[in-house]
């Protein structure tokens, strides 16, 4: 959230970050969104696809950056908001699908893993790939060592992704 925001604050950026929501009252991008003045909401997962697709028309919200999302959204939902919606994962897909992609990846014995950002379609980890980053894992590396070194690159790549997809969603509009 706090990469995304200062990619958004920067002269030319295609993108604003509008509104910040989540289902998990102690999520830090809610907080990080807070200090920087842009609207937040917290939902719970029973009404989240009805109140987000409610408040993003009436936000005329044009993409959606999933980031720490921990819930399979819908196939109403995915096909409603179908390329507009981009997510972060933190493995180099099409490996390491799903929940705990740096223990699969260490417990696999790879060479490397690293971050990709991704357009969500109904296949969990599955859309058109944006943008990836390779990182390393060393002989020695744990998990907690992985996830750092790969949070570290998905920093650097989610805004460059978003500035890509948002000049594209502008280019197309024109």
């Amino acid at each position: 959230m706090r990469a995304l925001i200062a990619a958004s604050k920067s002269d030319n950026y295609p993108a604003d970050i509008h509104l910040v929501i989540s289902n998990n009252k102690d999520a830090e991008g809610l907080r990080i969104a807070q200090e920087n003045n842009i609207k937040t909401i917290l939902t719970n997962k029973n009404q989240f696809e009805e109140l987000v697709n409610s408040l993003l028309d009436e936000e005329k919200i044009e993409l959606i950056c999933l980031a720490g999302f921990m819930q399979i959204l819908s196939k109403e939902f995915i096909n409603k908001w179908i390329g507009r919606i981009i997510n972060i994962h933190p493995s180099y897909l099409p490996a390491f699908k799903g929940l705990n992609a740096q223990a699969q990846a260490i417990n696999s014995h790879a060479t490397y893993s690293g971050c990709t950002v991704h357009f969500v379609n109904k296949k969990i980890d599955g859309g058109e790939i944006i943008m990836q980053k390779k990182v390393i894992i060393n002989e020695n590396e744990d998990i907690e060592s992985l996830s750092k070194k790969i949070l570290i690159q998905e920093h650097i790549i989610y805004p460059k992704a978003l500035e890509f997809v948002a000049n594209k969603i502008l280019k197309n509009r024109n």
